[in-house]
């Protein structure tokens, strides 16, 4: 984090404005490894507040746990906070960025969107203060001295053009099918006969690392000439690709609003029905001793 003056602590969740339930304020927690995210964060220096009411962003499940929190009242002049990390939390993010820069009018926040994996990178080379992640944090990431926080819940969505001809439903079975590759024509999965056009997200990406855990069981994606591998983690790259006989996936808080594509329901459930299968948590994460890389 960038700042003039002394370093204050560096902020976790700095200010993320919540237009169903107003602000959700968090102060920097106690170290916490992601592994262990069912435990509530805990405020810096201990105590409680009343706790402010809480609201997901577009798209998402309420974070969590909703505890109280200590509200720094006061920022360096001048602080700048940079964040990288998940395409899936870019709303999240922008709203923390809006909010936090009004309450404190001469600070800055840099988000950005590069992907989980590069979130990660940016933050043990110190060239990030916060990664925001949609996986939790792996053996080796926390033995680099990083922690993470839960932000909130995600649902992954799968979703087709509007105007391709398949109107209906899958079961998991046949998006297992579908992005394995074993089924290439729409008439595999209950369709028209025509090509099925699969449109994956790079491997950076945490969101295709979740997919690949959560909907294919761990097994491998298709490679065959019907996959197209995106080369940069987008959400807008990938609904553009997808016309009228592609597939894709991306975090339901993404697609919600969009008027060229269509969520196509799993086992007959939509994103918004709390049973819907394909769910991920998503963090922040931190340098436990502070914004500076550790020695690797």
């Amino acid at each position: 984090m960038a700042k003039s003056g002394p370093p204050p602590i560096v902020f976790i969740f700095l200010f993320l404005f919540l237009a169903a339930g107003g602000w959700f304020f968090l102060n920097k927690p106690a170290a916490q490894d992601a592994n262990n995210s069912s435990n509530p964060p805990t405020p810096a220096g201990g105590g409680s507040s009343n706790p402010l009411p809480v609201a997901p962003a577009a798209g998402l499940a309420s974070p969590v746990a909703a505890s109280s929190f200590a509200l720094p009242v006061a920022v360096p002049a001048g602080t700048a906070v940079r964040i990288d990390g998940s395409t899936s939390m870019v709303t999240i993010n922008l709203n923390l960025k809006n909010g936090f820069q009004a309450k404190f009018p001469s600070t800055t926040v840099d988000a950005k969107a590069n992907g989980s994996a590069k979130g990660i990178q940016d933050l043990v080379a110190g060239t990030a203060d916060i990664a925001a992640i949609s996986t939790a944090l792996n053996a080796q990431d926390q033995a680099r001295g990083l922690a993470a926080v839960p932000v909130a819940l995600d649902r992954i969505a799968i979703v087709v053009g509007t105007n391709n001809p398949f109107q209906g439903g899958l079961t998991a079975a046949q998006v297992q099918d579908i992005f394995k590759g074993n089924a290439q024509d729409w008439s595999k999965v209950g369709g028209s006969a025509g090509l099925i056009k699969v449109i994956n997200r790079p491997e950076i990406s945490g969101t295709h690392q979740t997919f690949k855990e959560q909907v294919l069981g761990g097994g491998s994606f298709g490679t065959g000439q019907n996959v197209t591998t995106l080369d940069r983690d987008a959400t807008t790259p990938l609904l553009q690709a997808l016309g009228n006989n592609g597939i894709g996936y991306a975090t339901f808080a993404q697609v919600v609003n969009q008027k060229t594509v269509r969520v196509v329901p799993v086992d007959g459930a939509t994103p918004e029905a709390p049973n819907y299968r394909y769910q991920r948590q998503l963090y922040y994460a931190y340098q436990r001793n502070g914004s500076k890389a550790p020695s690797l």
